[in-house]
């Protein structure tokens, strides 16, 4: 029998501590150690496992992969830093504060072609989306034609999280760039590629150095159109992605979170039939009581290490590709653009 896989995790807050269930629960894996600045040196969590204030100290281990989850200004650090001593990275979203730290990441990823690094893209493993996108790629009904996606919250800050996602310095953006990313991604994985952005941002609600709003049109080479508002003024927390098809559309609605905020997770299939149903088409509807997402993606992190195989989903280069596309929302606004020196 093969020794499982020794993990580290950096970063033990909450998403670190919600790691360490999958973790433990991936017969494969082993949590090794983790750290937190907010940790005392060289103590012990339950079971043994090793704790450290610092990262460098938690590399010093017996670890062949890490755990990022950390604030956005050093995850770059501690991902390049892992990789670089020889450890698989798993590091949740976003990948950095710009497409210039994941580049960096990408390079020490070629340089080490055995390591495997995958980002934390975790609404690609929803079964709601994943269904979603096995109907879109079975072609049953026809090509998208367009897609609207709102997801927003009631602040910046929620469910005791830290404050640092105020600060431009520490985050490098606000709702865009902390929650509306995974919109963003998942745009990307049913459409493709979007080249021409335009957009809004905002900030004038709460009135930090973030935006609190961010509105974008984007297109598609082949011509399809998506309308995207990543907000912190959603007083209802929401979470709402209408895909329209030749056919029909797909409605995904709520999304399964530790928060219980947005509401029941379902998918909406709907058969258009353009010549009789009068804008009333026959609808199926499916609800998800059950969020294995999490466990998911860490036991395929696990997987593509054991096997040695390619990491095909929520790889590096979609990383970078949805942080330039995010990027690219925040240029499109030439005023914010300006303010923020992101010419």
């Amino acid at each position: 029998m093969k020794s499982p896989i020794r993990v580290g995790i950096a970063g033990y807050g909450i998403v670190g501590q919600r790691r360490q269930v999958c973790v433990d629960g991936t017969p494969d894996a082993s949590l090794v150690a983790v750290c937190d600045q907010r940790l005392s040196n060289a103590g012990e969590l339950d079971g043994g496992v090793k704790c450290f204030s610092d990262y460098k100290e938690l590399l010093n281990q017996s670890l062949d992969a890490v755990i990022v989850c950390m604030p956005n200004d050093i995850a770059p650090e501690v991902t390049n830093a892992s990789l670089d001593s020889g450890r698989h990275v798993f590091c949740e979203k976003p990948p950095g504060k710009s497409s210039t730290d994941v580049e960096m990441a990408r390079r020490l990823e070629a340089e080490n072609p055995t390591l495997k690094l995958m980002y934390g893209f975790n609404h690609r493993y929803h079964h709601s989306v994943q269904d979603a996108l096995r109907i879109v790629r079975s072609g049953e009904l026809g090509r998208i034609i367009s897609l609207r996606g709102i997801y927003g919250k009631s602040k910046i800050i929620t469910f005791n999280q830290t404050d640092w996602r105020t600060k431009r310095e520490i985050s490098g953006g606000g709702v865009l760039l902390d929650q509306g990313i995974h919109m963003v991604d998942l745009m990307r994985l049913f459409a493709g590629e979007f080249k021409e952005v335009s957009s809004f941002i905002s900030n004038e609600f709460w009135g930090y150095d973030v935006e609190d709003n961010a509105y974008a049109l984007m297109q598609t080479s082949d011509g399809i159109v998506a309308m995207l508002h990543s907000s912190a003024t959603q007083w209802r927390h929401q979470f709402r992605l209408e895909i329209n098809l030749e056919k029909g559309g797909l409605i995904l609605s709520g999304i399964l979170s530790g928060s219980k905020s947005y509401g029941a997770e379902t998918l909406k299939v709907i058969y258009a039939d353009v010549d009789s149903d009068n804008g009333d088409p026959k609808e199926v509807v499916t609800r998800y009581n059950h969020d294995p997402s999490w466990d998911f993606e860490i036991r395929e992190f696990i997987s593509c290490v054991i096997e040695r195989r390619p990491v095909v989903n929520s790889s590096s280069e979609d990383a970078l590709k949805t942080m330039q596309l995010v990027e690219q929302i925040y240029k499109a606004d030439k005023e914010w653009s300006r303010r923020f020196h992101l010419c």
